[in-house]
C-alpha cells in the first residue's frame, strides 16, 4: 500500500490553507500549495522506517476546474534526514483532469525513509501544488 499515508510531512512554505498535510490524508481533492512566485519549492515525507522504494505517485484534485499542467520537479531521498541523494533527476511532469490529474515516478529500488519533491516550476500556477503524495515499495 500508499507508505506515505497519513506519515509526517514537511513543507518549505505553503499559502493560505494548503499545509503539506493535505497530501497524506487520502483525499486528492485537497491540497498543498507552496508560496506563490518562490521556486524552489520543497515537500519532505517521513516514511518512519526505511524500505524498498521504487515508485511514487503525485495527483492534483481531479476536478475539471483545474486546467492541464507540467510541474517541474526531482525526487530525493535520504535514511536518516539529512544526508540526501537524487532518485529522479528534475523533470516535466504533466498532470491532466481528462486523465485522472495524476504523475507516476519510476526509479530503482533503494531502501529510503524519507523522500523529498523538490519543486521547480508550474505552467499553470505561480507555486507547486499536489493533492496526494504516494509511495510504493517494489
Amino acid at each position: 500500500g500508499n507508505l506515505a499515508a497519513g506519515r509526517p510531512v514537511t513543507e518549505t512554505s505553503h499559502a493560505d490553507v494548503y499545509g503539506a498535510a493535505n497530501t497524506v490524508d487520502g483525499n486528492a481533492g485537497t491540497y498543498w500549495e507552496s508560496a506563490n512566485n518562490a521556486f524552489p519549492q520543497s515537500l519532505t515525507v517521513d516514511l518512519g522506517a526505511t524500505y524498498p522504494v521504487s515508485r511514487v505517485v503525485l495527483k492534483l484534485p481531479p476536478s475539471s476546474a483545474w486546467q492541464a499542467r507540467t510541474q517541474t520537479l526531482s525526487v530525493l531521498g535520504s535514511t536518516d534526514g539529512s544526508t540526501w541523494t537524487t532518485v529522479k533527476a528534475s523533470a516535466g511532469y504533466t498532470f491532466d483532469p481528462a486523465t485522472g490529474n495524476t504523475a507516476t515516478i519510476t526509479f530503482p529500488s533503494a531502501g529510503r525513509r524519507h523522500l523529498r519533491l523538490t519543486f521547480t516550476g508550474n505552467t499553470g500556477w505561480p507555486a507547486g501544488q499536489l493533492g496526494e503524495f504516494e509511495v510504493y515499495a517494489t
